[in-house]
């Protein structure tokens, strides 16, 4: 029997939390409507050890897929191969579901057709447990509209998407594999293809916080930035060539240059975390922002437009390097204090 939603769960090393995310998925009234695919990505704990017992015990649910380490990309591209679902939806090992907003958004899926479907989630505090909204206020619940309509109103994170699965395999979306950061290529490889968009005012995704070892912490970001620029750069490629497409839309277009930027913004204030003495940086900054400028002036004007510091940068030819940076950290210094 087809299911209604396919979840897959990329695990890397999770036997701390991965008991906690597989027992939120419990829920008689729906376990016969979904798979929960546990993609465990050359987990060197107990991740497939609980995983294993899971899909013993609920073997219509839950399903261990073990493979060499291959990044959290990878672990979603053997999720799209493998899943059975009518619709898609990726929780972290480390994250979980809100029980009830789960047992909501499965059984509304059965009535659904859109391409994109938006759900409310939490980011929750690691170290408080304090939980925050994450809503959609600008949107209808339960009312279809066009991805344009939902574009013009709302910015689509993953957290939040769940995504007909034939819009990914039909159309090959693969996500960069060995490398992190690829949350937002599986946000935006498929808006070429996504064409109706609907809003269910449940919460389901809840986003585990604060832990300093994330891949989102300035430290993170600092160890990774080759994957950042690997994923930004990448990212251009693909808005370049949909927008050189017949059929691109305008809006679509600049949905993805405007996320696109934002990622460069991030990469842009990872480089300014570094040490001033770090004259490596200072050039590797120069020509990442000289790149964005060659590929896409969309993206690089919007870089400039976020960023006060940035346009001050551009218009001096980097001269001003060591006294913005020096501005950004007593400006970050009096925020915190």
């Amino acid at each position: 029997m087809k299911k209604v939603l396919t979840v897959v769960v990329p695990s890397y090393n999770v036997e701390k939390y991965l008991e906690q995310t597989l027992d939120s998925f419990i829920n008689d009234q729906v376990m016969g409507d979904v798979e929960i695919l546990i993609v465990d990505d050359g987990s060197k704990d107990k991740t497939a050890e609980i995983a294993h017992r899971y899909e013993e015990k609920y073997p219509d649910t839950f399903r261990l897929i073990s493979k060499e380490n291959g990044g959290h990309g990878s672990t979603i591209n053997t999720g799209i191969t493998r899943a059975s679902g009518k619709y898609f939806k990726v929780v972290d090992g480390d994250d979980w579901v809100e029980k009830d907003g789960f047992c909501s958004l499965v059984c509304q899926l059965k009535n659904c057709s859109e391409e994109y479907i938006l759900t409310n989630y939490y980011e929750v505090n690691d170290v408080s447990g304090e939980k925050t909204e994450k809503k959609f206020p600008q949107l209808s619940p339960g009312k279809t509209l066009t991805f344009n309509e939902a574009a013009a109103k709302v910015q689509m994170p993953m957290h939040a998407l769940v995504i007909r699965t034939d819009v990914l395999r039909e159309n090959g979306i693969r996500l960069d594999e060995h490398c992190f950061y690829v949350d937002v290529e599986y946000i935006l490889f498929p808006v070429p293809f996504v064409q109706t968009v609907r809003y269910l005012d449940c919460f389901v995704y809840m986003y585990r916080l604060a832990v300093a070892t994330q891949s989102v912490s300035m430290q993170g970001y600092q160890k990774h930035i080759q994957n950042h620029t690997d994923v930004v750069l990448h990212l251009l490629d693909y808005l370049n060539a949909y927008e050189k497409r017949e059929d691109a839309d305008e809006t679509k277009c600049r949905y993805m240059a405007r996320r696109i930027a934002q990622m460069a913004e991030t990469q842009m204030n990872v480089y300014l975390s570094y040490p001033l003495s770090d004259k490596a940086v200072r050039k590797k900054f120069k020509e990442f922002d000289e790149t964005l400028r060659e590929k896409n002036r969309l993206v690089y004007h919007w870089t400039g437009e976020y960023s006060g510091m940035l346009r001050i940068l551009r218009k001096t030819g980097f001269r001003a390097y060591t006294a913005i940076i020096l501005l950004s950290r007593l400006r970050n210094k009096k925020d915190r204090g």
